[in-house]
């Protein structure tokens, strides 16, 4: 079992940056890969970012692709969504995810966080 903590999200202008960050409890941290997904108002849950157990392979959509960056730092059991030259239409809740499956789908994570809500203003 694992329980995750999203902390991090406010509201900022375009072109800030916000940090994101997700600490997991339970001693399996290590052996999920996390993913960061992101849910705005009237769409569906969308993948945002993910990085293996390892944190050697990581993948973004390409939507944020050159702005945002994730890392996980296991001894902290935390794993982190570096946001930069924000835009309004990244205002979204945003979920931290782990599951053993190293991917893009909703379907390939069991455990979500309770979401952040980022705000980009105009």
């Amino acid at each position: 079992q694992v329980q995750l903590v999203e902390s991090g999200g406010g509201l900022v202008q375009a072109g800030g940056s916000l940090r994101l960050s997700c600490a997991a409890s339970g001693r399996t941290f290590m052996s999920y890969s996390m993913g960061w997904f992101r849910e705005a108002p009237g769409k569906e849950r969308e993948f945002v970012a993910a990085i293996n157990w390892r944190g050697r392979s990581t993948y973004y959509a390409d939507s944020v692709k050159g702005r945002f960056t994730i890392a996980r730092d296991s001894a902290k059991n935390t794993v982190y969504l570096q946001m930069s030259s924000l835009k309004p239409e990244d205002t979204a809740v945003y979920y931290c995810a782990a599951g053993t499956v190293f991917g893009t789908d909703v379907a390939n994570y069991d455990y979500w966080g309770q979401g952040t809500q980022v705000t980009v203003s105009s």
